[in-house]
């Protein structure tokens, strides 16, 4: 016997009732009255011959016959809700952007803008991961990065964001300050240091300071951990000037004497080169290219 389009009504009707073993309850589930699927259910049984309920005073129960099709039934609405899902849920993601980049840049960079993005494109959803192993774009991974680099990775496209330069900074409050009025002087002073690849260093020699007995104190893997330790005081760090801004601004930090290196390295946004970017994902790009001043 085929399954026919008309039938659907009665069998949905049927499975939320075994599942109830309740027509009131189920007709509350549909959206239907209880005589309405009283009135499915017995369709159902005069098609096909069978009894599929024992009604009596206290209810309904299944009947041998009852009990093998709501299985199938029970079965079948469950594997069409999780494509249905599947299906719901793939749409979702095409209003995701995931994106992977450094901590340092999401905490004093990215996320300050992040409202106006979000104003701009109030259905776009955003996911960051700022894992310090350098992600690859496979399939089910992100979509986009933003890398502090050389500009050039295999296999990815990569757009300039902006340039940075490095210079000294400290805490306002550092006792002794009044004493540190030129590079030479900074040397004297607790340093502090991430994993960049330019340090300490060469800032020294660009500032025309050769020689010096430097003592980098403590040194951490974040570039937002080592701005941390100035700001409380710890000493004097070589900041990155996109990173620096916001301690910068808010003055829980202060430029020292010397000159400004430009950094080496640059931010890019990049992006699998084999295939196109969906277009939340497009919007992002576009939006974070414009926010460079």
């Amino acid at each position: 016997m085929a399954l026919r389009a008309d039938w659907l009504p009665a069998l949905a009707a049927f499975e939320s009732a075994a599942r109830h073993q309740n027509f009131a309850h189920a007709a509350e589930e549909l959206h239907l009255t209880a005589s309405a699927v009283s009135h499915h259910v017995r369709k159902l049984e005069a098609r096909l011959g069978v009894a599929l309920f024992q009604r009596h005073a206290r209810g309904v129960s299944l009947t041998a016959e009852g009990r093998q099709l709501a299985d199938a039934a029970g079965s079948a609405m469950a594997d069409v809700d999780g494509v249905l899902r599947s299906l719901h849920g793939s749409r979702d993601e095409q209003d995701r952007v995931r994106i992977t980049t450094l901590h340092s840049l999401v905490y004093t960079w990215l996320m300050p803008r992040l409202p106006e993005f979000r104003q701009r494109h109030p259905h776009i959803r955003i996911s960051v991961d700022t894992e310090i192993a350098l992600t690859r774009f496979d399939e089910g991974g992100p979509d986009l990065g933003i890398r502090h680099g050389p500009g050039h990775w295999p296999g990815l496209t990569a757009h300039l964001l902006m340039d940075d330069r490095l210079f000294p900074v400290v805490a306002p409050t550092y006792p002794g300050l009044d004493a540190v009025s030129e590079p030479a002087h900074i040397a004297r002073l607790p340093l502090i240091s991430d994993h960049a690849r330019q340090g300490w260093h060469d800032w020294f020699r660009h500032a025309g300071v050769h020689g010096p007995k430097l003592e980098e104190r403590y040194t951490f893997s974040d570039s937002t951990d080592a701005m941390s330790a100035a700001a409380f005081g710890l000493g004097a760090v070589l900041a990155r000037e996109r990173i620096a801004q916001p301690y910068l601004d808010s003055g829980r930090l202060q430029r020292l004497p010397g000159p400004a290196l430009t950094a080496r390295w640059s931010y890019f946004v990049v992006y699998p080169s084999h295939r196109r970017l969906r277009p939340a994902a497009q919007a992002f790009v576009d939006w974070v290219l414009t926010q460079v001043v």
